[in-house]
C-alpha cells in the first residue's frame, strides 16, 4: 500500500521500486481494453475472465486487469496477454474459458483470436499494425489500469516530475524548447517558446490550461490518452507549471468524454491524498493544484480565447489577439495553453534529454505523433509514428491498406480545418511544413481515409456544414461567408450547380480567410480549397454534367432496370414512391419523375439488374 504521502523525491523511488518488484511476482495478465471496446462487451469479458481465473484457482498469480486503449480498434474487443504479449481480437465472454486453459495455464496462443485471422501473428511486436509504430506517448495505455495511480507509478510516472523539480524553472523550458517540441493541437508552435512566453510575463499570479475540447469528426486522440493513462498528462502539465511558475491549473475536457473525466478526477483525487497535487510537492517547495472542468461542446471553444472565456462563465467566444493568453489569459493573468498529447510528451523529455527527443522526426517537427486512423482502411485505430512517416506507410504497412483493395483516393487531415491530401502525394513525409505545403495541416491527428466511393464535392459540404454549425457567429466573414459557401455545395450536390459557383467559392473562400475572427474561420474553407486544388473535374462534372463519378450525391444518380431482370417484384415492393411498373415475370421499368434515388430497389434485388449512373 502507498503511504499516506509522499514528501520527497527519495520517498517516490522507494515506492516505485517496491511496486515494481511487486508486479514481478504475478506471472501472467489479462488486459482488457475498457474504454472503447466497452461498446462491444468489455465489462462482461472482464467480469468472465475474474470469475474464471478465481475459479481455476489462478487469482494469487494472474491478474485480470481493466485498461485502456490497445489502439487495434478494427479487432475490438481487445485483450493482450503478457508476458507472452499475445493480442487476441473480437473477444467474447465464451472464448474465456479457452484462453484460461490455452494460455494462462499452458502458455499457448490460441490461433483463431489473432486479430488478422487464423495464421496471422499472435505476438504484438510481430502483428504489422503495431510493428510499424513507435509508441512512446502511448507506451503505458492498455499497460495499466488508469484508476490506480500505483499501476502508473510502477511503470515510470512521476519520476520525470522529480528530476525536474530539481531544475530550475528556466532550464526546465529550456529543456522542453531544446528538444522542439511543437504543439500537438493543431498550429505546431513551439512549446518551450510558448512556455518562456508566460514564464517571463510580468506577474506572480499565473495559469496554466489543458485543452482536452477535442472536437474534430473521427478524432480520439486526446480521449484515449486521458482513459488509458491521465497521469502521464497530469504530470506533464505539473513539470509545465514549475517551468512557467504556474499554481493553479485546470484540465477543460469534452462533457461528451465521461469516462475521461472520471479517470482524471480520480487520478487527481489520489495525488492530492498523496501530496503530488497541492502543496510543497516532493519537498521541494512549489505548490500546484489542478481541477477539472467540463465543456458543452462547442467546437470553437478548442481556440484558446473561446475556451478561456468559457471557463471564466462567458459564452465561449474568441477575441482579438493580441494580447495573447501568455499576457492576459485566464482571469487577465498570464495564462499558458497546450493540448492534452503535448503535455503527455513532457515526462519523456525530461526522462531521456531533448537530443533524445530530436533523434525522432524530420527537420521540423521532432518526436511522434498519435493518429486516429479511421475511414476506408481495413485497421482502424489508434496509432503512434515517428513524424517523417510517408502516408502510405500509415495507410498500407499500419493500416493495412483499402477495403476490397479499391484504390486510395485522398486522406482528410486535420479535421475540419485540415485538406485533402490526394493519391499523388501518398510518399509525402508526414510533418507540420510538408502538409502546409499541400494545403493540408496536422491538426490534432485526425486522418480519415478515402477510396474511389467517395465524391470530394460531398466531403466539402460535410466539413463546412459541421464548420458553419459550429460557428459562434461573431465575426461576419465567418458567420455569413461559411453559409453561402455552404449554399452553393448544397445546391452543387442537389444538381443545380451553376457556371461560376467555383470561381464564387473561391473568392468567398480568400475572404473568409482574409477576415475571420480566430482559427475556426480562418481554417473553415480548407477543406472545399483542398479539393478543389485536386478534385477540380468532380465539380465540373457535379456542374456541367450533372454527374457524381463516386456515386454519392443522389440527386445526380439515375436508377435503371436491365435486361437481368426476371419480374420477380422485389424492386417494386420495396419502392417508397411506387415509382417501379410492370408484370409478374417482365422486365419492370423505373418512373425517373417518381423516383427519390433512395437505393431501396438495388439493395433488394438478387439479379444484379439495377443500374446506377
Amino acid at each position: 500500500m502507498a503511504p499516506s504521502r509522499i514528501a520527497s523525491p527519495a520517498d517516490l523511488e522507494a515506492l516505485r521500486k517496491e511496486l515494481a518488484d511487486g508486479e514481478k511476482k504475478v506471472r501472467s495478465r489479462v488486459l482488457i481494453c475498457m474504454t472503447g471496446c466497452r461498446a462491444l462487451g468489455a465489462v462482461a469479458i472482464s467480469k468472465a475472465f475474474k470469475e474464471a481465473i478465481e475459479s481455476a484457482g489462478l487469482s494469487t498469480e494472474v491478474q485480470a486487469v481493466d485498461v485502456g486503449c490497445h489502439g487495434l480498434c478494427a479487432g475490438a474487443p481487445l485483450v493482450l496477454i503478457e508476458p507472452q504479449d499475445y493480442v487476441y481480437g473480437r473477444v467474447k465472454p465464451e472464448d474465456v474459458d479457452d484462453i484460461v486453459e490455452t494460455t494462462l495455464r499452458q502458455g499457448k496462443p490460441v490461433p483463431r483470436l489473432a486479430v488478422g485471422g487464423e495464421g496471422a501473428p499472435m505476438e504484438m511486436a510481430t502483428i504489422p499494425f503495431y510493428a510499424n509504430q513507435r509508441k512512446e506517448v502511448l507506451r503505458n495505455c492498455g499497460r495499466i489500469d488508469p484508476r490506480r495511480f500505483e499501476d502508473a507509478l510502477a511503470r515510470g510516472a512521476y519520476t520525470a516530475l522529480a528530476k525536474a523539480l530539481s531544475m530550475k524553472p528556466g532550464e526546465v523550458g529550456d529543456l522542453v524548447k531544446a528538444s522542439g517540441l511543437r504543439g500537438r493541437g493543431g498550429a505546431g508552435f513551439t512549446t518551450g517558446l510558448k512556455w518562456e512566453f508566460a514564464r517571463k510575463a510580468p506577474g506572480t499570479e499565473k495559469y496554466l490550461i489543458c485543452n482536452a475540447d477535442e472536437g474534430d469528426p473521427g478524432a480520439f486522440m486526446d480521449r484515449a490518452l486521458l482513459e488509458g493513462d491521465p497521469h502521464r498528462v497530469i504530470e506533464g502539465m505539473i513539470i509545465a507549471a514549475w517551468a512557467i511558475g504556474a499554481s493553479k491549473g485546470f484540465m477543460y475536457v469534452r462533457a461528451e468524454y465521461p469516462i475521461a473525466v472520471v479517470h482524471v478526477n480520480t487520478a487527481i483525487a489520489r495525488l492530492r491524498e498523496l501530496g503530488l497535487l497541492g502543496e510543497n510537492i516532493l519537498g521541494s517547495g512549489f505548490s500546484f493544484d489542478l481541477e477539472v472542468r467540463m465543456g458543452a461542446g462547442a467546437f470553437v471553444c478548442g481556440e484558446e480565447t473561446a475556451l478561456i472565456a468559457s471557463l471564466e462563465g462567458k459564452r465561449g467566444m474568441p477575441r482579438p489577439r493580441p494580447p495573447f493568453p501568455a499576457q492576459r489569459g485566464f482571469d487577465d493573468k498570464p495564462t499558458n495553453i497546450n493540448n492534452v498529447e503535448t503535455f503527455a510528451n513532457v515526462p519523456s523529455i525530461i526522462e531521456h534529454g531533448a537530443d533524445w527527443f530530436r533523434a525522432m522526426g524530420t527537420e521540423g517537427s521532432k518526436g511522434t505523433k498519435i493518429f486516429a486512423l479511421a475511414g476506408k482502411v481495413n485497421l482502424t485505430g489508434l496509432v503512434e509514428v515517428p513524424m517523417g512517416i510517408t502516408l502510405r506507410q500509415i495507410v498500407y504497412d499500419v493500416g493495412g491498406g483499402i477495403p476490397n483493395d479499391r484504390p486510395f483516393k485522398a486522406v482528410q487531415m486535420g479535421g475540419p480545418s485540415g485538406g485533402c491530401v490526394p493519391a499523388e502525394h501518398l510518399d509525402l513525409p508526414l510533418d507540420y511544413d510538408s502538409l502546409n505545403q499541400v494545403g493540408a495541416i496536422m491538426g490534432s491527428g485526425g486522418m480519415i481515409v478515402m477510396d474511389d466511393t467517395t465524391c470530394m464535392v460531398d466531403i466539402a459540404r460535410y466539413f463546412l456544414e459541421f464548420t458553419q454549425d459550429e460557428s459562434c457567429g461573431k465575426c461576419v466573414p465567418c458567420r455569413v461567408g461559411t453559409r453561402q459557401m455552404l449554399e452553393i455545395l448544397r445546391r452543387i450536390t442537389r444538381g443545380e450547380g451553376m457556371e461560376g459557383d467555383i470561381e464564387a467559392l473561391e473568392r468567398l473562400a480568400r475572404g473568409i480567410k482574409r477576415g475571420s475572427l480566430c482559427g475556426l474561420g480562418q481554417t473553415a474553407p480548407n477543406p472545399v480549397l483542398s479539393t478543389l486544388r485536386y478534385f477540380r473535374d468532380e465539380y465540373a462534372e457535379h456542374i456541367l454534367e450533372g454527374r457524381c463519378r463516386a456515386g454519392v450525391c443522389k440527386a445526380l444518380l439515375t436508377y435503371r432496370i436491365t435486361e437481368a431482370c426476371t419480374g420477380c417484384g422485389a424492386c417494386k415492393r420495396a419502392c417508397p414512391e411506387g415509382a417501379i411498373s410492370g408484370e409478374k415475370k417482365e422486365q419492370h421499368v423505373i418512373d425517373t419523375n417518381l423516383c427519390i434515388h433512395c437505393g431501396a430497389c438495388k439493395s433488394v434485388c438478387k439479379h444484379d439488374a439495377i443500374e446506377v449512373a
